[in-house]
């Protein structure tokens, strides 16, 4: 089965980190930029992160610059996204997407995704 399955999600405190991964089943990551969204309740969703087929680019949205990483590991087939100094305002679903365009310079959103994973939850909150 292909899939992408996110994990890592979880309650954090303000000014905490959490680490959430994405993984590939069945197919591998290596031919794929990987971006993560995340959508809060009531809220649009939004590209936060995303990195290229090379790795050797990445991207970040202005409120998580600074604050956020994005990494992969072609060994074990999956991109980590590092969420550092969390804030109340990072709660949300988090989905990674994995798209064919080879480069995510400047671009948190493309016209064609052909994985999705089903998500992970991260509440930061004291």
């Amino acid at each position: 089965q292909l899939q992408l399955v996110e994990s890592g999600g979880g309650l954090v405190q303000p000014g905490g980190s959490l680490r959430l991964s994405c993984t590939a089943s069945g197919f591998s990551l290596d031919y794929f930029s990987i971006i993560w969204f995340r959508q809060a309740p009531g809220k649009e969703r939004e590209g936060v992160s995303c990195i290229s087929v090379t790795g050797g680019s990445a991207n970040h949205a202005d409120s998580v610059k600074g604050r956020f990483t994005i990494r992969r590991d072609s060994a074990k087939n999956t991109v980590y996204l590092q969420m550092n100094s969390l804030k109340p305002e990072d709660t949300a679903d988090y989905y990674c997407a994995a798209t064919r365009y080879s480069d995510c310079s400047g671009r948190l959103s493309f016209d064609n995704y052909d994985y999705w994973g089903q998500g992970t939850r991260v509440t930061v909150s004291s």
